[in-house]
C-alpha cells in the first residue's frame, strides 16, 4: 500500500501555488495585467489616428462650396461702362435740390448743378463718382455723391467693310474684336485681315486701335484683341 505523508503533500501545494504567483508577476506590469496594458496602448494609438491630418481626406468647409466641389477661381470681367442715352441718378446726400435724374447725350456728356459738363460715357459707374464728387465739392467741402445708372438703353458695338453681314449689333454682354467679327459672319475673301481697325471716340476724339487677324489666328500679339466698348467702330477694309 502507498502511504500519504500529509507534510509532504502540503510542502508541494505551496510550491505549486508560489510558482503560479511568480507567474502572474511575470504577466504584470505597474500593477497592471499585461491584457490591461495591451488594451491601454491600441487605445492611445487609436485616439492619436483620429487626431492626425489624413493626407487623402476631401478640402475643409472653407475651401469647399456646398456641393462639395472645390470653388473654381473666379475670372475678372469689366465694369459696365456709362453710354449714351442711358439713363442715370445722381444724388448729394442731405441735399434735396442735387437729387435727380440725368439722361446721357449723345455726345457722351452730361449737365449737373455745380459739377457743370460732364463727360459721362465711356467711365465707369465708380470713375463718374469720383469725377462728380471730385467736382462739387469745390462747393460743399463734405458732398456725398451717389451716381446709379437706372436704365442702359444698349450696348452696340459696329462692324463695316469687307464682312459677311455687316451693321450695328446690339448685345447684353461685353465682347472682344475677334467676337464681333463673329458676328458679322467673318471676314470676305478680298479683306485685308492685317489692316482692321478699331475706331472709338472719347471726350469728343477719337481713338484708332491696330487688329492684325493674321496674327490673331497664329497666337500671337493677342493684347489686340482689346474688350469693345459702346459705340466702338470696327472697320474691316
Amino acid at each position: 500500500m502507498i502511504e500519504h505523508n500529509p507534510k509532504k503533500w502540503n510542502i508541494k501545494m505551496l510550491k505549486n501555488e508560489s510558482n503560479q504567483r511568480m507567474s502572474i508577476k511575470r504577466f504584470t506590469c505597474g500593477g497592471f495585467s499585461l491584457v490591461t496594458v495591451i488594451f491601454i496602448l491600441i487605445a492611445s494609438l487609436y485616439m492619436s489616428g483620429c487626431q492626425s491630418v489624413n493626407p487623402f481626406s476631401e478640402p475643409s468647409a472653407k475651401d469647399t462650396t456646398a456641393s462639395g466641389k472645390v470653388p473654381p477661381a473666379k475670372a475678372k470681367s469689366p465694369g459696365y461702362r456709362i453710354g449714351p442715352e442711358d439713363l442715370l441718378q445722381i444724388s448729394v446726400w442731405k441735399e434735396e435740390e442735387l437729387d435727380r435724374e440725368v439722361l446721357v447725350r449723345p455726345d457722351g456728356g452730361i449737365s449737373f448743378p455745380l459739377a457743370g459738363n460732364v463727360q459721362a460715357a465711356g467711365k465707369t459707374n465708380q470713375e463718374l463718382t469720383t469725377e462728380m464728387t471730385r467736382r462739387i465739392q469745390r462747393y460743399i467741402p463734405d458732398a456725398v455723391v451717389t451716381v446709379t445708372v437706372k436704365k442702359v438703353s444698349g450696348y452696340d458695338v459696329f462692324v463695316i467693310g469687307k464682312v459677311q453681314n455687316p451693321g450695328q449689333f446690339t448685345l447684353g454682354q461685353y465682347v472682344d474684336v475677334l467676337q464681333a467679327l463673329t458676328l458679322a459672319g467673318g471676314l470676305t475673301p478680298f479683306a485685308s485681315e492685317d489692316k482692321i481697325q478699331i475706331i472709338r471716340r472719347e471726350n469728343g476724339k477719337e481713338k484708332k486701335f491696330p487688329f492684325e487677324y493674321s496674327n490673331i489666328k497664329k497666337g500671337r500679339k493677342l493684347k489686340q484683341n482689346i474688350i469693345l466698348h459702346s459705340g466702338d467702330v470696327v472697320v474691316v477694309p
